[in-house]
């Protein structure tokens, strides 16, 4: 039954280790009860619950229980590792409450760890294009960015940056731009302490990350506006 978002269950984790350890479709089926109660029910509950925080807010974004959550299989059409299911489950809420726009909160509650992106991740390529000139032109704008992340105690992450400058923007010449301008994604992150996803709070942590990074999706925003 949805409702609000009260934890996930103690044994989410566990489950996951066990799963993992399995990896067998029989062992799913037998334990799916489980995975309902434990992981699934509680994730689709957060996506409610904080979607009409987020609305609260007016954080424009959203999501539901049947579109935000990815599924635990795995897509192993194109993999040589054919385990068929993920070490975690995750969720995206975004502005229009599928999984296809930029610029989204995503959860993840996994093996290896648990964290929350504010994220504009491998954007296509004229959008690409226009968040790297936004800071080779506004290169104040930017830094007042960097700035108030800083002050909000978050940094853009430097996951996928390219080695070297992409074609174009050779003559950005102070290096924090020409760091900045070789990223292929624009996001910042919350680690989550696997220990706290049991209990509601889970819920306010998560609205004040996704507050403190406002300025990255005013900032992003602005240029997809400018953009489209």
């Amino acid at each position: 039954m949805a409702g609000e978002f009260n934890g996930f269950g103690e044994k989410a984790i566990p489950f996951l280790r066990a799963l993992d350890f399995h990896q067998s479709r029989e062992w799913f089926q037998e334990n799916r009860d489980l995975y309902e109660r434990e992981l699934y029910q509680p994730f689709g509950d957060l996506v409610e619950t904080l979607t009409k925080r987020f609305a609260t807010a007016r954080l424009g974004l959203r999501g539901d229980r049947k579109k935000s959550l990815f599924r635990i299989n795995r897509d192993v059409r194109f993999s040589k590792d054919k385990r068929p299911y993920n070490r975690h489950l995750s969720a995206i809420l975004s502005p229009d409450g599928t999984k296809m726009e930029q610029g989204v909160f995503y959860v993840h509650i996994g093996l290896e760890r648990c964290f929350a992106d504010i994220a504009w991740w491998q954007p296509g390529p004229e959008l690409l294009l226009a968040m790297r000139n936004a800071i080779a032109t506004r290169p104040d704008k930017f830094r007042a960015l960097v700035a108030a992340l800083k002050k909000n105690r978050l940094e853009l992450e430097t996951e996928g940056r390219m080695k070297r400058t992409p074609r174009g923007f050779e003559h950005v010449s102070d290096s924090d731009l020409a760091e900045v301008i070789r990223n292929r994604h624009f996001y910042v992150q919350h680690v989550v302490d696997p220990a706290g996803i049991h209990t509601a709070a889970l819920v306010d942590e998560l609205v004040d990350f996704t507050l403190r990074a406002r300025p990255l999706l005013d900032w992003g925003r602005g240029i997809e506006g400018r953009a489209g």
